[in-house]
């Protein structure tokens, strides 16, 4: 089998050679030619009804389909081992993608598992979308199924406490109710969740996988009729990836590797240092100590990621002290790009989720970056101790 790095730099790419080419072109049209109007209603008729482009015929319309766009679903979904993939404008119109599919199955019912992004948390408690959402731990999915569930939805690592959760225990649990798993922080790199079982892998594809913090995108890799199905809310929704955001999301592909596996070892060395430091009561990293009980590094996952959180004896004053005074590092929310970031859960991206449920006060959550790790302690010691 092909590696992922390989993988990750040639797929989607394949047919580039016989047209003289090497980077994959940019299709901006809008709108295509028709043959003739039977053809073209067959087409229209085959893409609003989540079917794939048929070779030789027209696209119709950018929110029927894009070649652009295809390119980097295709390369995604084989970095995933998923059948396909289908890409939305944001993360979280992926998400609410999932979600409509499971309410248009009649099948409203979730079970989902904190912690989560605290935009999917709110989406699912706000139950705008018609879905009723039941909240459990991993290991009680199965007391939680109801005969509407459409969906369990879980995310490992968590965010923002790197929570590792047991992908094939899930599944198992959940018996005939598809699995959809977040792997934003781990991205298809460090873990392949349809090889475990699950039916539907969800990624902020802003984060890692554009890695420049550039574009804004979400991307779903799906297994069977999931495809279809999302691909249907894509067209009626209009939630459709504009081809330039595809072409830089493809381009991300081909570095997502060696950008991962580098800012991964810088964040190795921040959370040891930081496990040092009598200002820090606790790091969530999977790789602390009593972090991965269950063994999952190396099994379900091939290595920790880039992602650190830690909680400050200080509480939010200190957090907030730290936060305001780092110099390198950006204070700023979103995660998994060149430069490292860092913010507050509790004040931020997880303000919508309920006080009981809500990441602590004293919780700072860093994306690590390309920098030298030396520089980023360098930074850091700065702020805890101005």
């Amino acid at each position: 089998m092909t590696s992922a790095d390989t993988t990750a730099v040639h797929a989607g790419r394949d047919d580039l050679a016989a047209q003289g080419l090497v980077i994959p072109p940019i299709d901006l049209s809008s709108t295509y030619p028709l043959h003739d109007i039977d053809r073209g209603g067959e087409s229209y008729e085959n893409l609003t009804h989540g079917g794939d482009l048929v070779a030789g015929e027209s696209p119709v319309y950018l929110r029927l389909w894009n070649p652009t766009v295809a390119r980097f679903e295709k390369a995604l979904a084989t970095l995933e081992h998923a059948d396909g993939a289908v890409a939305f404008a944001s993360g979280m119109a992926a998400i609410t993608a999932v979600l409509q599919a499971a309410v248009a199955a009649g099948t409203p019912h979730i079970v989902a598992v904190r912690p989560l992004y605290g935009g999917t948390d709110s989406l699912l408690s706000a139950g705008f979308l018609g879905t009723r959402v039941t909240w459990t731990t991993a290991d009680r999915v199965a007391e939680a199924l109801e005969p509407d569930t459409g969906l369990v939805y879980i995310e490992t690592p968590a965010n923002p406490t790197m929570d590792l959760v047991d992908i094939a225990a899930v599944v198992a649990r959940a018996g005939d109710v598809a699995v959809a798993v977040d792997s934003t922080f781990a991205t298809p790199i460090l873990q392949n969740p349809i090889d475990l079982g699950a039916s539907l892998v969800v990624h902020s594809a802003t984060k890692y996988i554009g890695g420049h913090s550039d574009v804004v995108a979400g991307v779903v890799a799906a297994q069977g009729d999931w495809l279809a199905r999302l691909r249907t809310l894509r067209v009626l929704t209009g939630a459709v990836l504009h081809p330039e955001a595809g072409y830089l999301l493809h381009r991300g592909l081909q570095t997502l590797p060696v950008r991962i596996r580098a800012a991964q070892d810088g964040a190795r060395r921040v959370a040891a240092w930081l496990a040092d430091q009598p200002e820090v009561t606790e790091v969530f990293h999977p790789e602390a100590p009593g972090r991965d009980p269950q063994g999952l590094l190396g099994t379900q996952m091939r290595g920790p990621g880039a992602m650190v959180s830690f909680a400050l004896a200080g509480g939010y004053a200190q957090a907030a002290q730290v936060a305001s005074g780092v110099r390198l590092i950006q204070h700023a929310v979103s995660l998994g790009s060149t430069e490292s970031l860092i913010q507050h859960p509790a004040a931020v991206t997880h303000r919508p989720v309920p006080p009981e449920s809500r990441p602590a006060a004293s919780v700072l959550r860093l994306s690590v970056g390309l920098e030298d790790p030396d520089d980023l302690i360098a930074d850091l010691t700065r702020a805890l101790r101005p």
